[in-house]
């Protein structure tokens, strides 16, 4: 992003605070399809974004005040979205078992042979949004959203061992999902050959 794009975001926030409903509106056109498509991989489903991001955007506005251009204004969001997404999920019972609670040990992670695959974009959005919550919030937020598993953990209140765990097999579960599509693929196509 240039520096006179972000010293234009920066305008639009000090409107926003001023109360110019214009620059509010400005900027959630600006933000509000990256902040759907975030709350989206989070909670895997279209009508529950769209909540998350409504909700988002009044908790943000509702705190202009607070923000201070210490990050980019994108930055700032994009934690309501992700906290807002992940309360979200909360009050959905997400089940995540922490591993320092139970008797199970880390699963050595199999080395699938990823070569093989041919990722397809809609083919990777289908694949995780048939994963189990808790392996698609802890992938999302690590591979979509770049978070370090410190980050995670705070973020679900669960030791990075757990974070570490869920990634592992979550990745391989994933891996899992689209070798089989890729074969289902081939068997399709080599029956109307």
């Amino acid at each position: 992003m240039s520096l006179t794009t972000s010293v234009y975001f920066d305008e639009l926030v000090e409107k926003c605070k001023r109360g110019d409903m214009q620059s509010c509106k400005e900027l959630y056109y600006r933000y509000s399809k990256a902040m759907f498509n975030t709350s989206f991989r989070i909670v895997n489903n279209t009508s529950d974004a769209e909540d998350v991001l409504q909700e988002s955007f009044l908790a943000a506005f509702s705190h202009l005040q607070d923000f201070d251009h210490s990050s980019a204004f994108g930055a700032w969001l994009k934690r309501i979205v992700i906290n807002k997404s992940i309360s979200f999920l909360r009050k959905q019972k997400l089940a995540i078992v922490d591993i320092d609670t139970t008797a199970t040990e880390l699963i050595e992670e199999e080395k699938p042979d990823e070569l093989d695959i041919q990722l397809k974009v809609e083919s990777i959005k289908k694949a995780v949004s048939e994963l189990p919550n808790g392996y698609r919030t802890v992938l999302s937020l690590s591979l979509f959203e770049q978070c370090s598993y410190e980050e995670i953990s705070g973020m679900l209140n669960i030791s990075e061992t757990t974070v570490r765990t869920q990634y592992h097999r979550g990745k391989q579960k994933l891996l899992e999902l689209l070798k089989k599509e890729v074969c289902d693929e081939r068997q399709t196509e080599t029956i109307y050959k």
